[in-house]
């Protein structure tokens, strides 16, 4: 029995090891018939090698906040609604490449909804990227500094779900609107995007008016297929 939890471990079949070794603590190998004993363990390392995935697909994800979409209380004062979170629960919103608009002022949640969203994401296996859209232009600029800006580029067109947080909180240099542009446009259609903002949608042209053609088919490309989330009331930062 021993000697079957070593060789398991040698194989790097984890799951396997620790379900054979829980049958033996509990001393069902011997009555247990072949046929169930493998599905227990083969059941045991795809549930293990999940696991891992999971767990490696959240840490890469970089979220700014661990949150579980359960997390996240309904309140239809504030703009959350349940019929809103059942529907991005689905992820159909990711499979079809459709954006997410998260707007509201400063504390009302929206990185904490956006990283729960992205959590709930990685859960379904989908590959997700965080980042404040002010650092996301930071690693451009070094990518076009060390000549592996189109890599850059490539690596996030391939994340199923790309979290832009902060957006619109500065106005962009033409360079940057471009770089949006060809990010925008590697994804319109195919892979999914949430922007969260405390800048009203309408503002947005002003940040990207550096170059107008550019800003209006960044726009046009996310406005009209977007799911909106606007929430409201006091900021939860306050302190009580």
């Amino acid at each position: 029995m021993e000697k079957i939890l070593s060789e398991l471990k040698a194989m790097r079949l984890p799951g396997m090891a620790e379900t054979w070794q829980h049958l033996m603590e509990s001393h069902k190998t011997s009555s247990m018939s072949l046929a169930d004993g493998m599905r227990m363990l083969i059941q045991g390392e795809n549930d293990m090698r999940q696991s891992n995935r999971t767990s490696r697909l959240i840490k890469n994800a970089r979220f700014r906040y661990i949150v579980a979409l359960g997390d996240i209380a309904i309140d239809s004062s504030r703009g959350i609604e349940q019929s809103m979170l059942n529907e991005v629960s689905t992820c159909d919103y990711i499979k079809q490449g459709y954006p997410v608009i998260i707007i509201g002022p400063t504390g009302t949640g929206k990185s904490w909804l956006a990283s729960a969203l992205g959590h709930h994401a990685c859960l379904c296996g989908y590959k997700v990227r965080y980042y404040n859209v002010m650092k996301l232009f930071e690693e451009l600029t070094m990518a076009r500094i060390e000549s592996r800006l189109p890599r850059f580029f490539e690596r996030l067109s391939q994340y199923d779900l790309l979290i832009l947080d902060d957006f619109a909180i500065k106005k962009l240099s033409a360079e940057q609107v471009l770089d949006l542009m060809e990010i925008i446009e590697d994804r319109h259609s195919k892979k999914s995007t949430i922007f969260a903002s405390q800048v009203p949608v309408a503002n947005w042209y002003e940040t990207l008016e550096t170059n107008t053609t550019a800003a209006d088919a960044i726009l046009d490309r996310i406005i009209h297929t977007a799911t909106r989330f606007q929430l409201g009331g006091d900021s939860l930062r306050k302190k009580h």
